[in-house]
């Protein structure tokens, strides 16, 4: 009888480091177009790929002991959180070597990856204060703008309405804009 994601995830949650290993190994499709997903996202000249993207998560994750995955979309939100984190981490580095951190040349695009870098910056800021405040609606954040799901994919995930990710997504975004100083549309 082969193995269910939702069984991996109990077994996961239970401790069992092969069943979260396995776990990863059967959505690694999956992940793998979150990672493509997060990456499309980025402008500028962007080398990392998604497959590393989507390892460096891996080890990333491999390394946390806490990490609880109740449901499907609880792990594939972690993950979109992680690959975040990585691309903000990536970004950061950029930036820091086009300031003199190491000599490269660069084109003309690579100033505009700085400039989107410094903003992908702000908003992961932004979105870890939502997540102090309501780690729901920053969930669908993550899910939305960062992995690039449908409020129907998302909804199917969080087993809700679309609705409510709708109305859970505005609410996201005003606070975000207010966070961040734009203004917000009446």
């Amino acid at each position: 009888m082969p193995t269910t994601i939702s069984s991996l995830i109990s077994s996961t949650e239970s401790g069992d480091r092969s069943a979260a290993d396995a776990l990863f190994t059967a959505l690694y499709s999956e992940l793998h177009r979150l990672a493509q997903r997060q990456l499309a996202r980025q402008v500028g000249e962007v080398t990392l790929g998604a497959t590393t993207l989507l390892h460096e998560a891996y080890l990333d994750m491999s390394r946390r002991e806490a990490a609880a995955f109740p449901d499907r979309g609880r792990f594939m939100g972690y993950a979109a959180k992680v690959m975040r984190g990585l691309i903000i981490d990536y970004a950061r580095s950029r930036r820091a070597a086009k300031r003199g951190g190491g000599f490269e040349i660069h084109s003309l695009d690579a100033d505009d990856a700085v400039a989107d870098a410094e903003e992908l910056t702000q908003i992961s800021a932004a979105l870890d204060k939502l997540a102090a405040v309501d780690p729901t609606l920053a969930e669908v954040v993550d899910l939305k703008f960062f992995c690039g799901f449908s409020f129907a994919e998302i909804a199917a995930l969080r087993d809700v309405t679309e609705r409510t990710i709708q109305r859970r997504w505005e609410k996201a975004r005003i606070y975000l804009h207010r966070t961040l100083g734009h203004p917000t549309r009446a």
